[in-house]
């Protein structure tokens, strides 16, 4: 049988996402093959505006459709303490904990050779102009726990030592409500590093 080149351009795009098998790719292609014309021209809309009104924070490095953005506008968050994260996702994860109410900066990736990403790449000039400005007395590195995620703290660890500053890293742990036997040797290392007492 004939393949089709607009199905198949389609299934071809839908797989580039993170997450999306062959399989899944071509599901939702056909999904959409159902669609109303208006549901389809929504979904195209959609995609051509979040290009076109979301842009990075000068400040921070977030991504917003505001100039600024509504984490370095919000005038109630704590000024002094600054949680580095490597993408735009983690803050929004930390965010949904409401355990935080400091200031971030995004590096919008990590260190790695293997995807080709070198302190050039990252978010840092500006993480140094703020460092310059001398409003932080607290760091928190928040990293992925992956090899690339560690590599990059530790670049950044010793990129503010220049600073007067306390630079802390997120703790390591067991997941609550997991089984010990269930649990990497890495994680469970890190999580006997950081024990404290009760």
């Amino acid at each position: 049988m004939e393949r089709l080149k607009s199905l198949d351009n389609l299934i071809e795009n839908l797989y580039k996402l993170p997450g999306v098998g062959k399989k899944s790719a071509e599901r939702m292609a056909y999904s959409l093959l159902e669609f109303s014309d208006d549901d389809l021209e929504s979904i195209a809309k959609a995609l051509h505006n979040l290009k076109k009104n979301i842009h990075f924070c000068p400040t921070c490095g977030m991504i917003s459709d505001i100039d600024g953005c509504y984490i370095c506008d919000d005038k109630t968050r704590e000024e002094g303490t600054l949680m580095i994260v490597s993408y735009p996702k983690d803050v929004m994860t930390i965010e949904k904990s409401n355990a935080y109410h400091g200031q971030y900066h995004v590096l919008n990736g990590e260190l790695s050779l293997s995807k080709g990403m070198n302190v050039d790449s990252l978010n840092i000039k500006s993480l140094l102009k703020r460092f310059e400005e001398g409003k932080f007395n607290e760091v928190i590195l928040a990293t992925n726990p992956t090899v690339d995620g560690e590599t990059t703290s530790m670049y950044l660890a010793k990129l503010l030592e220049q600073y007067n500053v306390k630079v802390t890293r997120l703790a390591y742990g067991l997941q609550i409500g997991g089984n010990l036997d269930y649990v990497d040797p890495l994680t469970l290392s890190k999580a006997l590093e950081g024990r404290h007492k009760i």
